[in-house]
């Protein structure tokens, strides 16, 4: 409740900024820009719990925008960024299962590898960073999953996992 007292004000503030009484088409991919700018910045200032409450009431107004898969990524991202993993999980599932044809694929899949590794299930993990690298193996990700099995423990030790860091851009 308390989150909700301090996120809300900030989302209806930006409601308010947008103007989206009667948006027309045109206005409204523009709102939708907006906002998901608007939500980054949160997101960049590392105040994930604002960020996440904020990707969350953009995937409500913008479900179906060109930004929806972007969003639904970050609202991932900071659940990961919070130790939030298995609602993690989730999230970046649903990039891959609603949004096939997302430039986020590669980077959602890398993540449920990444995450797998945090919870400790590593025979998961291996198989998401191995599906990174067949299917996406030129791309940054796929060598960050070659690092990850690189460096995954023969044992249950733990060690750590490249991240995912401004290799892909944040839209």
């Amino acid at each position: 409740m308390k989150l909700l007292m301090i996120v809300l004000p900030g989302m209806i503030a930006v409601l308010f900024s947008l103007n989206l009484a009667v948006a027309a088409p045109s206005n409204t991919q523009d709102s939708s820009r907006h906002l998901y700018d608007r939500v980054m910045e949160e997101f960049k200032h590392r105040d994930y719990e604002a960020a996440l409450a904020g990707f969350r009431f953009f995937l409500e107004l913008h479900g179906q925008s060109s930004l929806a898969a972007n969003a639904q990524y970050w609202v991932g991202e900071c659940q990961y960024r919070l130790g939030r993993y298995k609602e993690a999980l989730k999230s970046f599932s649903r990039v891959m299962s609603y949004y096939p044809l997302s430039p986020k694929l590669a980077a959602s899949t890398l993540k449920i590898g990444q995450t797998y590794t945090r919870i400790k299930d590593h025979e998961k993990a291996r198989m998401m960073y191995e599906q990174v690298i067949d299917e996406y193996p030129d791309s940054a990700e796929a060598e960050l999953a070659r690092k990850a099995l690189d460096a995954a423990p023969m044992r249950d030790e733990e060690e750590p996992t490249p991240q995912l860091t401004g290799n892909s851009p944040p839209d």
